[in-house]
């Protein structure tokens, strides 16, 4: 079977019910997508499926046939950042990168969709079952709109965005947020 990954077509021998998840980390070597829950609640195997987020993890390779496979190596390569790399990176929104390529794949598919600039409440939606075990998701959420703004570069952001007007701003005790 041929398997399109990143643009580039690939011959894999495993059988047709392997889950591309397996596939693409042992049989192509492709390491962005991780292993997490394997019940498709962490988000940590999202990859790319003609342009829809989708849990490599539940997907057999039968399933998947002449579609484009994108993780998160198909984004951007270093020196050249997909906007959504580049505004993680700018606004420290990463931190142990387990969850982060799933996160980059469904915020990117996301903005994608959207067009421009997409508000708090469908960063949030799209995000949802993406588990980060690292932090809160306050940098997340920002990188996510400020790359649907095109707001990135070299400079990192000093102050995060702004809360939009009809949302109220939310502390929790205790939380640096």
């Amino acid at each position: 079977m041929q398997l399109n990954v990143n643009g580039v077509s690939r011959a894999v021998s495993s059988p047709p019910l392997t889950s591309l998840l397996e596939v693409l980390r042992e049989e192509l070597a492709v390491l962005s997508p991780k292993h997490g829950c394997e019940q498709g609640g962490c988000g940590a195997c999202t990859v790319l499926v003609d342009g829809e987020p989708r849990r490599s993890c539940l997907l057999p390779l039968a399933a998947v046939g002449d579609a484009r496979i994108t993780t998160v190596e198909g984004l951007g390569a270093p020196g050249d950042l997909a906007p959504v790399q580049s505004a993680f990176h700018d606004r420290y929104a990463a931190q142990c990168g387990y969850c982060t390529s799933g996160m980059l794949l469904a915020a990117h598919a996301l903005i994608e969709r959207k067009g421009g600039p997409v508000d708090r409440d469908e960063v949030l939606d799209a995000l949802s079952g993406h588990v980060c075990r690292c932090t809160g998701y306050v940098k997340i959420v920002e990188a996510v709109m400020a790359a649907s703004r095109g707001q990135v570069g070299a400079e990192p952001i000093e102050q995060p965005l702004a809360p939009e007007p009809s949302q109220p701003e939310i502390e929790i005790a205790g939380s640096p947020a």
